[in-house]
């Protein structure tokens, strides 16, 4: 083993400059036996370098090849196995582990002493051994001594030196040796003769040394008195070490405990720094200053100036009610309390704001229209003065009083829903009364000028009206209380303003009619006075029902212009913006309920409007049929004005319905052929519908005989006027109306010609007029103009 060593050394290690300090011929364990061996090694230079090479002899000659090296520092244990027993195998854990089988135990034990030692004295003790006795490593001369001297050599001392029993020799001693070789003629031939010799001369050198240490025994003593003094400083240098080791333990303690001072000092400013963060939150969001709590709990609700100052506190108020808390800030007590100071607050405001309101309410409706116009008036004479000119009594000054209260409003709207109810209901209640009574007012006013009757007043707003005495107000009472409540849609009125096939057939039947206006005896001046009252009563009607639903909108805060839904403010009377709805699919639902609220509040308000105007078209039909005439026009285009400010207000919805009752007051060629489509609807067979006594030939007859071809191109001429009057002045838009009435005038024509051919057989009853003459009538009306 030691000739493998030597030729390892020579042939591996040394051109690599590593040392071999230890060898093992181990194989791989559980496999064919292919021997191999496990070196232990370190470097020449420094640092060391601890490496374990395997090498393996060549199959293809007898010279040796380095086949793997690991760092000693990557190898994380060593298994021996058994530390009880002989074992001869053995584990290397590296990157993954070895197992290995080496040929012998002595061998083994000897090679995992080395690694041992190389552990103790470059790795620190990082290497862990296990299964390996304590004894072996402990006594490790007595493990080197039960090595056979030729099999291994393995690291016996503590110095590196002393880790090889091989050292080569350099290159002066070899040259020294060489010297002495040629001196002695016989050193080769007769080795043991010059190693003799050589033993002759070192003990001469020998004895020569030692005669001469004897000759320096003085020089002795002193060296050994100055190592002595030496040793003496080095005891008092390592006792002034230890003291300064104390002291530098002492400092590096307090150093130590300032170190956990500071840093639970940092952790103390930290957790301040976010409590002081915390406690500004609080403070900058949840503090509601003493003015504002002064101005919730009695600022003055009458004030413009009290009114701002309530304003901002109630929204101040909002705002700390609706901060979004942290987690754990509503388990603080102090915030507990600011949350209920927040709610009592509110709801003392919200009733001081509901008390003020409804109290406004209820006085102000009977005291602007007074105060308003004429100061030092009675409300009588006002109301009479509104009454002869025919007008009706604005509110815009009790519109801009309120509307300084619609943010006011807002907030009730979004804190108290019930007390902002309360209020709409209460609002709507006063304001019907008020209305319902000048509307009333306004109409009777109405019909007695529309009847002629109207005299001058003497004091009181009745005197006009003799209860008992004048039959024309018991007419006209009679009418309007029997005049019911139409329904209609606006997507039908539309079509009778402007160009639906009911617009067509309302006009082309109004054409029947023309018969009848011949045989009125009223003049065209009282026809223009009856248009003209028409005109202002409708004019009257559409400003007031426009600025309260405005009013409404804007006070109770319910969007209802879709223009507002892209984010635009709008100015209100009395300069307050109204608010902006909330964004998404939510605003849109939120807008189209609120306009459903706004309708309900106007049906409530202006119910007495419809049945008025139904009850003032009765009277002005019963008066003259061509009054129908002029009624459908001026409703057409009120109905049309309406629906381009907004098709779903009120305003709109109410003329359409009432349109639909101007319409029927002049269907009376309708209305007979309508009943007899019902009777056969009915059940009854078309060649019986002739036997019905309200539907016989001779009705028929009448019917037709009220339409001949003279009074309807007259009518028909009559109506071109009213129509040119009324149009644009775009004259395509004429021609389009005046043929669209011609085709639907057509069309009903041959629909009647049909009917009357069913169920009026072999009667040679026809129209007094054919579709020829009806081209002619449009034809000719249509050039003359």
């Amino acid at each position: 083993m030691t000739a493998i060593k030597h030729a390892l050394q020579r042939d591996i290690f040394t051109p690599n400059d590593e040392r071999l300090l230890s060898i093992v011929n181990v194989c791989k364990a559980g496999k064919k036996k292919k021997n191999c061996f496990l070196c232990a090694t370190v470097t020449t230079e420094r640092p060391v370098q601890v490496r374990v090479v395997k090498v393996k002899k060549s199959d293809k000659g007898d010279f040796y090849k380095r086949q793997m090296a690991w760092e000693l520092r990557d190898l994380a244990e060593v298994d021996a196995k058994d530390a009880s027993k002989e074992n001869p195998e053995f584990d290397l854990h590296f990157e993954k582990v070895y197992r290995w089988v080496a040929s012998s135990t002595a061998e083994k034990n000897s090679f995992i002493s080395c690694i041992w030692k190389l552990n103790q004295r470059y790795l620190r003790k990082k290497v862990e051994f296990v299964n390996v006795s304590s004894q072996l490593l402990e006594e490790l001369p007595k493990a080197e001594e039960s090595v056979p001297s030729g099999e291994s050599q393995s690291v016996a001392g503590g110095d590196e030196d002393a880790l090889d029993d091989y050292q080569e020799l350099n290159a002066r001693e070899e040259q020294d040796i060489e010297g002495m070789m040629e001196v002695c003629e016989y050193a080769i031939s007769n080795a043991e003769a010059f190693a003799e010799k050589l033993s002759k001369e070192l003990q001469v050198l020998d004895g020569a040394n030692i005669h001469s240490i004897m000759a320096s025994e003085k020089q002795v003593n002193i060296l050994m008195q100055l190592l002595d003094e030496a040793l003496s400083e080095v005891d008092t240098i390592k006792g002034k070490m230890s003291s300064y080791e104390e002291m530098l333990q002492s400092v590096k303690e307090q150093m130590d405990q300032i170190s956990q001072s500071n840093r639970l000092i940092q952790i103390s400013n930290t957790n301040n720094g976010k409590l002081l963060d915390e406690i500004q939150f609080l403070v900058n969001y949840m503090d509601l200053s003493k003015g504002h709590i002064r101005a919730l709990q009695e600022g003055d609700l009458s004030s413009s100036k009290g009114i701002e100052a309530c304003i901002n506190a109630s929204e101040a108020l909002l705002q700390c009610m609706n901060v979004a808390l942290r987690p754990g800030h509503e388990k603080l007590m102090a915030v507990k309390q600011q949350q209920h100071l927040f709610t009592e607050l509110r709801d003392t405001f919200a009733r001081r704001l509901t008390n003020h309101l409804n109290n406004v309410f209820v006085h102000q409706p009977l005291l602007i229209p007074c105060a308003a116009y004429v100061q030092g008036h009675d409300q009588s004479s006002v109301l009479s003065q509104h009454m002869a000119e025919l007008t009706l009594p604005k509110h815009s000054p009790l519109h801009r009083d309120l509307l300084r209260y619609a943010k006011l409003m807002e907030w009730l709207k979004n804190t108290q829903r019930e007390k902002y109810e309360g209020l709409s209901r209460t609002y709507v209640d006063y304001m019907t009364r008020l209305y319902e009574r000048e509307i009333k007012d306004f109409f009777e006013v109405a019909k007695i000028k529309m009847a002629g009757t109207a005299k001058e007043g003497k004091g009181n707003k009745f005197a006009t009206l003799p209860r008992k005495e004048s039959a024309l107000k018991q007419e006209t009472e009679s009418l309007h209380g029997s005049s019911g409540k139409l329904t209609g849609s606006t997507s039908s009125l539309n079509k009778l303003a402007v160009q639906g096939s009911s617009s067509r057939r309302s006009q082309s039947s109004s054409l029947l009619d023309m018969g009848n206006m011949s045989a009125s005896d009223l003049d065209v001046a009282d026809r223009t006075k009856f248009d003209k009252i028409f005109e202002q009563v409708l004019s009257e009607l559409e400003p007031l029902c426009l600025a309260e639903q405005d009013f409404i909108s804007k006070f109770f805060k319910l969007q209802q212009h879709p223009t507002l839904a892209q984010g635009e403010v709008e100015e209100s009377d009395g300069g307050v913006p109204s608010r902006q709805p909330p964004p998404g699919e939510y605003r849109h639902f939120i807008s189209s309920t609120e306009k459903d609220m706004v309708r309900l509040m106007m049906n409530k308000v202006f119910q007495s409007i419809e049945t008025e105007l139904n009850s003032l078209i009765a009277l002005g039909d019963k008066i003259d049929s061509f009054h129908s005439l002029y009624m459908l026009v001026k409703m057409s285009h009120h109905v049309w004005t309406a629906e381009n400010v907004d098709p779903a207000s009120y305003l709109s919805t109410t003329l359409g319905n009432v349109l639909v009752t101007v319409k029927r007051n002049f269907d009376k060629c309708i209305h007979f052929f309508e009943g007899v489509e019902a009777r056969v609807a009915q059940g009854v067979r078309e060649d019986e519908v002739s036997y019905q006594l309200a539907f016989n030939k001779q009705e028929l007859r009448k019917v037709i005989k009220e339409y001949p071809g003279k009074e309807v191109k007259k009518g028909l001429d009559n109506l071109y006027k009213k129509v040119d009057k009324h149009l644009c002045e775009e004259e395509s838009l004429l021609q389009v109306v005046w043929h669209s009435m011609q085709d639907e005038f057509i069309r009903q024509y041959k629909h009647f010609e049909g009917l009357i051919g069913r169920c009026y057989p072999g009667s040679g009853i026809t129209m007094e007029f054919t579709i020829g003459d009806m081209l002619e009538y449009f034809s000719s009306i249509a050039q003359s103009h």
